[in-house]
């Protein structure tokens, strides 16, 4: 079959009937990053936009007459590498000291969302494989034709992974840690899989950090309101204002997907003596909860791990997900009952001696991360049988 490829400088160009049919396509669990309304969200609210280095530069496929959208690709024109997650400042600066120009750069992902999910998104009644396939060479012609350094598929799942793979795409790994849902009814039935100590650990800090009198407020769907994002954002600002010093979310983007999306939120609030003083945004999936951001402006001991991980977990096992992703990198949630999972991303390199050094570096690295990985699993908290 034949059929026309272009892309286009707003998700709007594309509509959110023929973006949400390839996005969230019938019998694939839902995915709210993949949805128009997060992702047109972003764009209008100017996170993911040119002057944030985010220039939407999304891909459309249609059938030869141009009257069927079969498949979409979120895609991004970037011009650093911030707010990816799959780190690729090395590579930029290698690639700048031997003579090259690494940046702009083709990013097509979920900006600011290390989540796992389809990245080449067609619909449910297309050939998956053969479809997918038109769209990598599509994207390498592309990709020469606007002369970029490179393209990155970064969280995608294992399956376009392997496909992108065997079309040329270098193939990159990493971990998160990811909670489990093992069948369990009540937190407790999840706290007895665990080793003693790591119960005993657990039960003391959740008495910790509710010791202050601080109340945990659970909201999603019509209770969260306008004055829960203003206190939200408060906290959200001031935490990557500290550790990264710049949020890449604006205000307004907490509310337009507080108007179109709420009940794919998850609002977890923390009150004391009357005011707020932290809280985490969660996204709910059809199969997992996806905890997203933090923020206090309190210091409370253990008040982090209560409200990103126990709460999620406990929330997890009422609406039976079977999983938790808490957001990359920590390898203290370890203890906490996360266990590592592999995580995957794509990678095309147009300048073919810089594609063989970064082939060797992958084939390296995909080694350490399964060492890793492997090391890391012999010291599970969980009781062994």
């Amino acid at each position: 079959m034949s059929y026309r490829i272009s892309a286009v400088s707003s998700i709007q160009e594309i509509g959110s009937k023929d973006w949400d049919l390839c996005g969230n396509p019938n019998g694939i669990p839902h995915d709210p990053f993949l949805t128009f309304t997060f992702l047109d969200a972003l764009e209008k609210s100017e996170s993911a936009a040119a002057d944030t280095g985010w220039t939407p530069y999304h891909l459309k496929l249609e059938d030869e007459r141009g009257t069927r959208v079969l498949a979409v690709v979120p895609m991004y024109l970037k011009n650093h590498s911030a707010g990816e997650y799959v780190f690729d400042h090395s590579w930029a600066d290698a690639f700048e000291r031997a003579g090259g120009r690494y940046y702009p750069k083709f990013q097509i992902s979920v900006p600011f969302t290390p989540a796992t999910g389809r990245r080449l998104l067609i619909r449910s009644d297309q050939d998956q494989k053969e479809i997918g396939a038109y769209l990598v060479r599509g994207l390498t012609k592309i990709a020469a034709e606007t002369e970029v350094s490179s393209v990155h598929i970064t969280f995608a799942d294992k399956l376009q992974w392997e496909l992108t793979g065997k079309l040329g795409f270098l193939r990159r790994t990493h971990k998160q840690y990811h909670w489990q849902n093992r069948g369990y009814d009540v937190f407790e039935d999840f706290l007895s899989d665990l080793t003693s100590k790591k119960r005993k650990n657990i039960r003391r800090e959740r008495r910790a950090a509710l010791a202050n009198n601080v109340k945990i407020q659970i909201l999603t769907g019509k209770d969260i309101c306008e004055y829960h994002w203003d206190e939200f954002y408060r906290f959200y600002i001031d935490t990557t204002s500290r550790k990264w010093g710049h949020p890449y979310l604006s205000r307004k983007f907490f509310s337009l997907i507080g108007e179109s999306m709420a009940k794919d939120i998850l609002l977890i609030m923390c009150r004391r003596d009357g005011r707020y003083i932290a809280g985490a945004i969660n996204f709910i999936g059809g199969e997992c909860l996806f905890g997203r951001n933090w923020g206090c402006i309190e210091e409370h001991p253990f008040l982090h791990f209560e409200v990103c991980y126990y709460q999620a977990i406990e929330y997890a096992i009422k609406h039976g997900l079977a999983t938790v992703e808490a957001g990359a990198q920590g390898d203290h949630k370890l203890a906490r009952g996360y266990t590592p999972s592999k995580t995957y991303s794509a990678h095309w390199i147009t300048n073919p001696s810089f594609r063989e050094a970064v082939d060797k570096f992958l084939d390296a690295e995909r080694q350490w991360v399964q060492e890793e990985i492997d090391s890391i699993e012999d010291h599970s908290p969980f009781r062994r049988v």
